[in-house]
């Protein structure tokens, strides 16, 4: 029913759990398959109710075995083991032999009540298994940042939404004989977390941040689980990170191209004045020295700053007269 074998780990029978269980949860198909799916559904929480611990998959192997031989053993009083199905003949060795026609006209689930219990393995008198205490999942989330705050660090309030392991069921779906009220049945609930999360300055993309205890609840007393945060720098218009650089670009008039000038020139850190030299050619870069990323041994990137020439979105009729003749001057350099 799980689509696992029969030497597949716990962690393997829970994730098959948990998708079996979301691919056929009643609330996600229509009204025409909603009965076929009910049923489904039961048949998954069936199963994993009976391997889904390491105290019940070891009771189940057993039960296998027995099958496979053809009996079952009934205890002595019927009070502990397995309950002996209606119908089913005693042999001479405490067992109950069982074939595929004593199940008759029942379900699988009356079978398995008949054989477990309605609580659980065991006759219903049997107190509940119970469960250790185990650590929570820790849980992961995007942390989005601008340029500039991965760049100095510094505090965040950040709200977060988070797919968690459900508390109430501990992610089993269930809870007694019918589904988990607190999350129909999916063994997971979206919670929404406020948390002030400290950011080291220079993070890097892709980098984490682990916040402890802040990650799924624990099941049966167990410690809480972590967030793991994964950094991801939104672009900027400004600036570009490359490796432990920075590049950014300046724009710059012709005449200043040509005479050379002092310009302000965009950082993280603040605007700066740079020289500009005489005669520079458009696409050239300037390079500002440790103005860029911090590496992890300390040492500072540079800024490369491009410098682009542009030209004056309008021109009075003198600073016209003044290009026309620049226009003439370098044609008569050209005849000459």
């Amino acid at each position: 029913i799980l689509g696992v074998d029969s030497k597949a780990s716990e962690q393997e029978i829970k994730t098959a759990y948990r998708k079996a269980a979301r691919k056929h949860h009643p609330d996600l198909h229509t009204k025409n398959e909603k009965a076929a799916a009910e049923e489904k559904f039961k048949e998954i929480n069936e199963a994993y109710t009976a391997i889904g611990s390491p105290e019940k998959r070891a009771q189940y192997d057993q039960l296998v075995a027995d099958m496979k031989s053809g009996r079952f053993r009934q205890p002595a009083g019927g009070a502990q083991g397995y309950s002996q199905y209606a119908g089913a003949a005693a042999d001479g060795g405490g067992y109950a032999r069982y074939t595929t026609e004593d199940m008759g006209g029942g379900s699988f689930s009356d079978f398995f009540e008949s054989i477990f219990g309605r609580g659980g393995f065991g006759s219903a008198q049997q107190g509940p298994v119970r469960q250790a205490p185990a650590r929570g999942q820790d849980l992961e989330s995007d942390l989005s940042l601008t340029i500039r705050e991965a760049y100095h660090g510094g505090t965040k309030t950040m709200q977060f939404s988070l797919r968690s392991v459900c508390p109430t069921c501990g992610g089993t779906g269930v809870l007694g004989q019918g589904l988990c009220p607190d999350c129909q049945g999916t063994g997971s609930k979206t919670t929404q977390k406020t948390l002030e999360v400290r950011i080291p300055p220079f993070v890097r993309e892709g980098s984490k941040i682990r916040l402890k205890g802040q990650g799924a609840q624990g099941s049966a007393g167990g410690s809480q689980g972590d967030l793991l945060l994964t950094v991801r720098i939104q672009p900027d218009a400004g600036f570009a990170i490359s490796g432990s650089n920075l590049e950014t670009a300046v724009r710059i008039t012709p005449q200043q191209a040509v005479l050379g000038d002092s310009v302000s020139v965009p950082t993280l850190d603040g605007t700066l004045m740079v020289t500009i030299p005489p005669m520079m050619h458009s696409g050239r870069k300037l390079r500002l020295r440790s103005k860029g990323w911090q590496d992890k041994d300390g040492l500072r990137g540079d800024l490369y700053v491009t410098v682009a020439i542009d030209i004056p979105a309008t021109l009075d009729e003198g600073q016209l007269e003044l290009y026309k003749r620049l226009a003439e001057l370098e044609k008569e350099a050209d005849r000459a």
